[in-house]
């Protein structure tokens, strides 16, 4: 018998290529529980690539609710949300994410899911589908996170819908095509903070142009839930937005600290994907323990701990945009937690993350297809559980990397 086949031939010369293209990327075991601390190996490391952005998921509060969670509800949910996975632990919930926006979207209700992906896909797609095959249009940002993408391009296939690709810094391209728009339903699709850049998206332009042109507005705020505003309710409070026309999409795996997403907007639209969204139909539902656990994670949110651990993350974020200055390296125009070094190639990338691994930091260059070719950065995120001097060690070493690297004549 053949040692090898046609398909296996294939997946080894394509590991090859992404390998020659240093773009292979590979597992690292962390050791320890989610922190600024970690053990690869027998290596103490201190991570500043987490989205764990109000350092919750180690929370002794949220490692208690989680067992309790189990205790009263079991461990598996053992059906979908429509046979009999929905338990009261799922409801609860649903009702205290629909709280957190119903300042901002009338008649809010949510709907939880496993993951930010899933919940994504079953947006766009379920939306798409109020219109006829043909008669929709979508309008995405360029620089959308991969499950947005996978998300209109589900769309465009099953519905048959147009799709446009915007750049959020120049909304005027955008307005030109909303206003020779005849479709019968238009959905604009944004990240509300960008997980690559940090930049938050210009929500009060887009909702202004979704208003006078009949459009609804997607915004997915995986990295703003938490984070932003004075509550950590997330973007649309930090911005004051209110409308019927907001389908918001949080992520409860980042700030929140524990896992899965959820799905906010006016009541007839959740209704209509509840009965017609296939990710949320189709899926067992998440365990109910890990609801119960999320419950106490909004709590802390939008407690006193929430407002202080936001007040301090804050502060390391100005830390780092007043003392971090490069000779040769790109900062990114950031005032969220997300901070990213642009250096240019994937080799140089590379190697700045190997030098910062051997200084005992964790963070990894992020290629292509992740970032634009040429873009290759550190992604540097901040985590309230970082101590100022954390931050002022990682900005002399990161400057100390920059010169060692310019006098090898390493440069953009």
């Amino acid at each position: 018998m053949s040692n090898s086949f046609k398909a296996l031939t294939l997946v080894n010369q394509a590991i090859t290529r992404l390998e020659e293209g240093l773009l292979k990327r590979s597992l690292r075991i962390n050791e320890k529980a989610c922190d600024v601390d970690a053990v690869v190996g027998d290596r103490a490391l201190k991570t500043f690539c987490s989205n764990d952005y109000l350092g919750l998921a180690n929370h002794p509060a949220l490692v208690t609710a989680l067992s309790d969670g189990a205790q009263k509800y079991g461990v598996g949910s053992g059906a979908s949300h429509l046979i009999s996975g929905h338990s009261r632990a799922h409801e609860l919930l649903e009702n205290q994410l629909a709280r957190f926006q119903s300042a901002h979207i009338p008649n809010a209700r949510a709907l939880f899911f496993s993951t930010g992906y899933m919940a994504n896909l079953t947006a766009i797609t379920g939306l798409i589908g109020l219109a006829n095959k043909g008669e929709a249009h979508i309008y995405s940002a360029a620089l959308n996170h991969a499950s947005l993408i996978d998300g209109v391009r589900l769309a465009s296939s099953q519905h048959q819908a147009l799709v446009t690709i915007f750049d959020h810094l120049d909304l005027a391209s955008l307005e030109k095509d909303l206003s020779k728009d005849t479709s019968s339903l238009k959905l604009i699709v944004i990240d509300g903070v960008f997980s690559m850049d940090g930049d938050l998206a210009p929500l009060n332009s887009l909702l202004q142009l979704a208003n006078q042109y009949d459009a609804l507005l997607m915004v997915d705020d995986a990295h703003g839930f938490g984070v932003l505003g004075e509550k950590g309710h997330g973007i649309l409070e930090y911005l004051d937005l209110h409308s019927e026309r907001l389908i918001y999409i949080g992520t409860l795996g980042k700030a929140a600290g524990v896992s899965g997403a959820f799905i906010c907007a006016a009541d007839s639209f959740i209704e209509w994907l509840i009965q017609k969204g296939r990710p949320y139909i189709y899926t067992t539902a998440t365990s109910p323990a890990i609801a119960h656990a999320v419950s106490k994670s909004l709590d802390l949110i939008e407690g006193i701990e929430g407002k202080t651990r936001r007040k301090h993350l804050d502060e390391l974020i100005k830390l780092w945009n007043e003392e971090m200055v490069f000779s040769c390296w790109q900062k990114a125009s950031s005032s969220s937690a997300i901070q990213p070094v642009i250096i240019g190639s994937n080799a140089h990338a590379l190697q700045a993350a190997k030098l910062l691994d051997a200084a005992g930091y964790w963070i990894p260059a992020i290629r292509p297809p992740t970032v634009p070719e040429g873009k290759a950065r550190l992604r540097i995120t901040f985590s309230a559980n970082h101590t100022v001097d954390d931050v002022k060690e990682l900005i002399q070493t990161l400057q100390k990397i920059e010169s060692s690297m310019l006098v090898e004549g390493v440069s953009l």
